[in-house]
């Protein structure tokens, strides 16, 4: 039986007006919630690899009490179980103290596999799973395009710009996955119904033995140190075609350096 725990990430839905807060940490009240889309990435896959075979899919996430949302999603989809791990020092953390957090997290589980998304959505920073690697002593193949489980053994497919890379591992294993894995799937009604049923355990840092001085915002190794709004869009030029709009096209083309 392959036992993979994934990884997920509540973040603010891309689609809203995203902000930041006075602090210069991501305003997560003002807009809505959701899984992160690269996480179910790897939620699907860890399914693909448990339908497979026999196995259980265990979802992990750290976040605020809103985050619990992000693990009923993933539950939803078929995940067996979920560890949500909430506690007021967390807030604030950065990518180094979200991998501590993790780490520790997963080590009070049973796992074969851990499965990542190759990056959130938010921060977009792409080194938790290789920060939660280095601290479980795993080795971790990355930007998985593709994958396959044969047994112990797990091999990857990373596509670069003019190459691909095929990358084998054995034993257990950090992975993260890629958007261009397969399209992950939409929970069903039975999936949802289903869901409601399936076990989510909240853990503390206490549970994790870890201290609030390991995280949060003012221990942070990294911080934002200002923010500028994103200018306001502006309205776009138009060009009356009065017999040369070819010839006035490409002046602008030209103008742009795209020609």
């Amino acid at each position: 039986m392959t036992k993979i725990v994934v990884a997920v990430k509540y973040v603010p839905d891309a689609t809203g007006d995203r902000t930041f807060t006075s602090d210069n940490t991501v305003d997560r009240e003002g807009v809505d919630g959701l899984l992160s889309e690269l996480d179910e990435y790897a939620v699907e896959q860890a399914l693909q690899v448990v339908e497979a075979g026999e196995g259980e899919v265990t979802v992990v996430t750290v976040g605020p009490e809103d985050a619990a949302d992000a693990v009923r999603k993933a539950l939803q989809m078929g995940a067996d179980a979920g560890v949500h791990v909430v506690d007021d020092a967390i807030a604030g953390s950065d990518a180094f103290a979200t991998s501590l957090v993790l780490a520790k997290a997963i080590e009070k589980l049973e796992y074969d596999l851990v499965f990542f998304g190759m990056a959130s959505t938010d921060a977009g920073m792409g080194i938790v799973p290789t920060l939660v690697a280095e601290r479980l002593g795993l080795p971790a193949v990355t930007f998985a395009s593709e994958i396959t489980v044969d047994g112990d053994t797990v091999t990857i497919r990373r596509d670069g710009d003019v190459a691909s890379q095929e990358i084998t591992a054995s034993g257990k294993v950090v992975v993260s996955v890629t958007d261009q894995t397969g399209e992950a799937r939409y929970p069903s009604f039975k999936g949802i119904m289903a869901a409601k049923k399936k076990p989510i355990d909240e853990w503390s840092l206490a549970d994790l033995g870890l201290e609030a001085s390991e995280v949060g915002g003012d221990n942070a190794w990294t911080a934002v140190d200002s923010t500028t709004p994103r200018p306001p869009r502006t309205a776009g030029e138009v060009v009356t075609d009065e017999g040369d709009g070819g010839t006035k096209l490409v002046e602008f083309l030209a103008s742009k350096k795209f020609v």
